[in-house]
């Protein structure tokens, strides 16, 4: 098993060191599930817009947070090109195929670099959490950046997370990242709801099944820690030009064998919280 890093042992140090305070619950909202990983390129984006589509599918009121500062993804693949609305006081969220959505990319030019410290992106994780006008939401699906710094360990400790849900592609250098981030949110007191083998394998034109990033790391590592492994969604075309046009494929096509994998993710969170 990998060694911690220091710096992430040192975080976690500080922050259990402090004072115990009662987290901030996001106001308008029932149940907070952060997509994780701490790794990039692994479809984090990707997998929190469907969920969040499929979850809508299910009959349940949806928001969307994008919390990558320095990356954020959720203007593109949902086709958002407007700034939201203020009153002096809070931010309403835009609201695209039903659901409420909330990103750093929406207040700044997309080509814009956010060349910001941590404190600044802390600030502006409490400001989409504390001043965004979420309204009767029963989950907010939380789109969280790689890594295990200063955007996790905000919502960790000062806000209220029902649970996380860790994506990964199944190859080794890929999961040592994301065996990290799972000892994250234990040592955090998050429950992590599962893992999500994600570009599991690909299904070639002569109907062969091909493994490109290795067979069976991720469901392995959910066995190591001892979390529930959630199932594969396999590598499809389709997946990414629905998100470069702007329109998930759970909204593009909701009868799709990805679209019904997502499906059965939404209702097992629906099921396990309402």
């Amino acid at each position: 098993m990998p060694k911690e890093k220091p710096e992430l042992n040192d975080a976690i140090r500080k922050k259990m060191s402090e004072k115990p305070r009662e987290k901030n619950p996001i106001n308008g909202t029932k149940f907070t599930i952060a997509i994780s990983s701490a790794k990039g390129g692994v479809g984090k984006s990707t997998f929190a817009t469907n969920l969040a589509l499929a979850l809508r599918n299910t009959g349940c009121k949806v928001g969307l947070l994008d919390a990558d500062i320095y990356g954020p993804s959720i203007p593109k693949m949902f086709d958002i090109n407007e700034k939201p609305k203020s009153d002096g006081q809070t931010l309403t969220p835009i609201v695209k195929y039903d659901i409420q959505c909330m990103s750093i990319g929406f207040l700044a030019d997309q080509q814009t670099p956010m060349i910001w410290r941590g404190p600044m992106v802390t600030s502006a994780i409490k400001t989409f959490t504390q001043k965004v006008a979420w309204s009767n939401l029963d989950f907010i699906i939380v789109d969280m950046p790689p890594g295990t710094g200063d955007t996790q360990l905000t919502f960790a400790t000062d806000i209220k997370l029902d649970g996380a849900i860790i994506v990964s592609t199944p190859q080794e250098v890929a999961l040592l990242d994301v065996k990290r981030g799972i000892k994250m949110f234990d040592k955090l007191g998050v429950k992590i709801l599962g893992l999500v083998d994600n570009m599991s394998f690909f299904i070639g034109d002569d109907g062969k099944k091909y493994n490109i990033f290795g067979e069976g790391g991720v469901k392995k590592t959910a066995e190591e820690f001892n979390k529930k492994f959630l199932g594969e969604i396999p590598i499809n075309p389709e997946i990414g030009k629905c998100g470069d046009k702007g329109k998930p494929i759970v909204e593009n096509n909701p009868e799709s064998e990805i679209s019904k994998v997502y499906l059965e993710f939404a209702n097992e969170i629906k099921s396990t919280y309402l």
